[in-house]
């Protein structure tokens, strides 16, 4: 099978891939005529795809997350890598593929990051802070073994959410050491908890996300986690104005840093500027990482990252 990585310009190929996403559109002609605008995916990567030739029995035969075969060629449209749908199928038994082969997923696996992530939450010393977190952890229960950390920007994969926390943990845990002025429980609990609410945010399946729940559209991830520690301290007898609760709120607030990051306040502890400053250095270096994991030996440049001012990165020959 060609896998998506290993595809470059003028290549025509044929193998099986995922329907990860796919949205009937019409051209500007005149008549309009229906086409397909696809990304398909293996478990090296993902490509956008047009399917031109669109049938009416065709919207009625393909859809999301199915498995397909697929013939096409490679092109470059605007500088990017896409393919052009000359025929496909769908996927029956007697192929011998299976949905999971195409989902990519974190290089760790998913029970021991949840291992890791409970083992941490164990370590944290103060009952009060103990008990905050994990009243929020068990809200998403066994979504954290599989739900990724974002439809597309970063960790966007099967596992990716525990994977991305537990990533940062590691980082806090030499942070907290260098500066030992910091609070190792606050920073901790503040990692566990800055996207706990992303599993009821969106719609995911194999982590692959489909959609935004309606809670994660009209109030999104940070003020639902934010929501969820002062239910945890009603639920656990702790007063609401207490360091502890306004702290732990403060960290999730804050955590994006900007307003039009989605933040209503900007890091004001010293917690708060780690978490920040933790958060994005792991989800930048994740993308990087991602799109030179997804580069074609033959290519030098990777495509332009969104979540780094839209710059692309050169490989390095050394």
């Amino acid at each position: 099978m060609t896998l998506i990585k290993s595809l470059v310009n003028q290549d025509e190929f044929v193998g099986f891939y995922l329907l990860k996403e796919l949205e009937v559109k019409q051209t500007n002609g005149t008549p309009p005529k229906d086409y397909f605008d696809i990304v398909m995916c293996d478990s090296s990567g993902q490509l956008s795809a047009k399917y031109w030739d669109v049938s009416p029995a065709d919207k009625e035969t393909f859809f999301p997350m199915g498995l397909v075969k697929i013939r096409g060629i490679v092109q470059t449209y605007r500088e990017r890598l896409q393919v052009k749908i000359t025929r496909i199928r769908k996927a029956t038994e007697n192929d011998g593929v299976s949905l999971t082969d195409f989902i990519r997923s974190a290089p760790i696996r998913p029970v021991d990051l949840v291992y890791t992530i409970k083992q941490v939450m164990a370590s944290i010393q103060d009952d009060g802070i103990k008990t905050l977190v994990s009243y929020c952890v068990n809200k998403v229960d066994e979504k954290l073994m599989h739900y990724p950390a974002a439809k597309t920007h970063h960790h966007a994969y099967y596992a990716g959410l525990a994977y991305h926390m537990v990533r940062m943990l590691e980082i806090a845990d030499f942070v907290c050491k260098q500066r030992p002025f910091l609070n190792a429980d606050l920073l901790k609990a503040g990692i566990i908890l800055h996207d706990i609410a992303k599993p009821e945010e969106m719609i995911a399946q194999l982590g692959i996300v489909s959609d935004y729940s309606v809670q994660g559209k009209l109030l999104g991830h940070i003020s639902m986690a934010s929501n969820w520690i002062t239910e945890a301290a009603i639920h656990s007898g702790i007063d609401l104005q207490s360091e502890r609760v306004i702290a732990l709120q403060h960290l999730v607030l804050s955590h994006h840093n900007l307003g039009e990051w989605g933040s209503p306040v900007q890091p004001q502890t010293a917690e708060a500027v780690a978490l920040h400053h933790i958060d994005a250095l792991d989800a930048k270096l994740q993308m990087v990482e991602d799109a030179l994991d997804s580069l074609p030996e033959s290519e030098a440049w990777t495509p332009m990252i969104r979540g780094l001012e839209n710059k692309p990165i050169y490989r390095t020959k050394l």
